[in-house]
């Protein structure tokens, strides 16, 4: 297993941070690259699309400051993601703004195209494509992905099903490029244990909900600092797509979580349109099961700094 320069470098902690839809921006990208953790987010945050310009420069250019003011700590790269899923109708203008920035990573879902990783590839830039199954996997790096992003049971938002043990184990026996773990990891020990289980990186989320940098609501921030993984309810009602949810929030929009009924796939609803109402994320809060381990509302680069104590303690103990 090995990481491309660009990810083995620059980072203080083997962690990525997920792309949240709404929640992550420019505020919460910048205080995660310069804490030393992959700072992410989607596309779809910054509407209209011309606001997506306007984000990558001033990432690029108060990163760029950073690492001019702070040779020797460095920030991490930072990450878009871009929704592949024909539902998509700006996926092209925002390809096109990412190759125009020369984005250094660019993470993709719900669909896998090989035109997207050739134009991420004419620049130097990177590819992870996150699945939540094997087969999934494997039609990821047919088409050129670079890496892979193993989504599974627990993770916040549109999650798998899978054991993370079993799921890693079935993409090692065949793939030895980068792979990064989603699924509950919130704490230090945790990030160590993806690793262990045969993950390069960790790939984290619902932490860093609960920080000042978040662009979440307050009640949100407090909703995952209040809850734990019993709260967490799995449903694909609110978007036709299987996902982790707050029940505070579910019952708070009128919905009785013990009895949500079943969606219809056909209409699925991501967000993805300019236009769309979708309650998911705005209203229906998302959220993984490992969420036990926060429990104040932080900057991020508190929550980087833990998880570094974390993971350093945990590691100690092995020797």
């Amino acid at each position: 297993m090995s990481l491309p320069p660009i990810l083995e470098d620059r980072l203080s902690l083997p962690v990525v941070a997920s792309p949240m839809f709404i929640v992550s921006g420019p505020d919460l990208v910048i205080a995660q690259c310069t804490s030393g953790v992959v700072g992410s987010f989607p596309t779809l945050n910054a509407r209209p699309q011309p606001v997506l310009r306007e984000w990558l420069t001033r990432i690029t250019e108060e990163l760029a400051k950073h690492d001019a003011n702070n040779p020797e700590a460095l920030s991490a790269p930072y990450a878009v993601n871009l929704i592949v899923h024909k539902s998509n109708d700006r996926l092209d203008e925002d390809l096109a703004t990412v190759v125009e920035f020369q984005v250094p990573i660019v993470i993709t879902s719900l669909g896998a195209r090989t035109d997207v990783n050739d134009a991420v590839h004419s620049y130097g830039g990177i590819v992870l494509h996150d699945v939540i199954n094997n087969r999934f996997a494997k039609k990821a790096v047919e088409k050129g992905a670079d890496g892979l992003i193993a989504v599974a049971a627990g993770a916040g938002g549109h999650a798998g099903t899978q054991s993370p043990f079993a799921l890693l184990q079935e993409i090692r026996e065949w793939f030895d490029g980068p792979v990064l773990l989603s699924g509950s990891i919130a704490h230090g020990r945790s990030v160590l244990a993806a690793q262990a289980a045969g993950a390069d990186l960790a790939y984290i989320g619902s932490a860093f909900i609960a920080t000042e940098e978040a662009n979440a609501d307050a009640a949100y921030k407090q909703m995952i600092v209040d809850s734990t993984a019993s709260d967490i309810v799995y449903s694909n009602l609110f978007t036709g797509v299987h996902g982790n949810y707050l029940r505070g929030s579910i019952t708070a929009a009128g919905y009785d979580p013990a009895a949500l009924p079943v969606s219809d796939s056909s209409a699925m609803d991501f967000g993805t349109n300019e236009k769309s109402k979708s309650k998911a994320w705005r209203d229906i809060w998302g959220a993984g099961q490992g969420i036990g381990a926060v429990d104040a509302v932080v900057p991020a680069a508190t929550v980087v700094e833990r998880l570094t104590r974390e993971y350093a303690e945990a590691k100690a103990r092995l020797l």
